[in-house]
């Protein structure tokens, strides 16, 4: 697949991540994504530098067979919200949802016959593989990734509060634990189980 159709799919994934992540926490009483302009499908709204642009690229140079990143984090104030400790988990747990939705959709639409229509088919099953991928990978319970919000709304406070001292480091770690296999060895294993359960519905 072309450079352009799979930065486009690539994108798509990740706006509709934050975009989810703004809604439920708009919905949930914090309106600080949507005073800074996030609460929007615009995916220039979204763009992190590295994560959304230069990563990705890299990956197609080195014919990566999986694209993921990241997009600039939706910024929330969680004292804003209605229950700060139960909403944390719904906030941090709708975008990965939302991808695993968009995951699903294109599969049913594959069903229904777009895989005849050539690039279209290409496109949806290209979409499915990334949407997987970024909703495995963000659930991963390291700061600042999505499933760090959710295990701190489920760990009492005190724990929660430890956790949340991590996030200064958690790109860090992240990284070092990519080096050491993470992908390989747990996001694409897991992400592979999640695909073939959506396409076999």
């Amino acid at each position: 697949m072309g450079i352009v159709l799979s930065l486009a799919v690539f994108f798509s994934a990740v706006v509709i991540h934050e975009f989810a992540h703004a809604f439920v926490a708009y919905r949930r009483g914090d309106t600080t994504a949507q005073r800074m302009g996030r609460l929007t499908l615009n995916p220039l709204a979204h763009i992190d530098p590295f994560g959304t642009i230069f990563l990705p690229l890299m990956l197609i140079a080195m014919r990566s067979p999986v694209l993921f990143g990241w997009a600039k984090p939706v910024p929330i104030n969680f004292a804003s919200l209605k229950n700060p400790k139960k909403d944390m988990i719904w906030v941090g747990i709708a975008g990965p949802l939302a991808n695993l939705l968009f995951a699903a959709a294109a599969s049913i639409l594959l069903k229904l016959g777009a895989k005849d229509f050539g690039i279209a088919g290409a496109l949806l099953q290209y979409s499915i593989i990334v949407n997987s991928v970024l909703a495995v990978f963000n659930l991963i319970p390291i700061p600042p990734l999505d499933g760090s919000r959710v295990l701190m709304g489920l760990l009492p406070a005190p724990l929660a509060m430890q956790m949340a001292r991590l996030e200064p480091y958690g790109f860090i770690i992240l990284f070092a634990l990519l080096y050491m296999g993470l992908f390989e060895k747990f996001v694409w294993p897991v992400a592979a189980v999640v695909i073939h359960f959506i396409t076999t519905l």
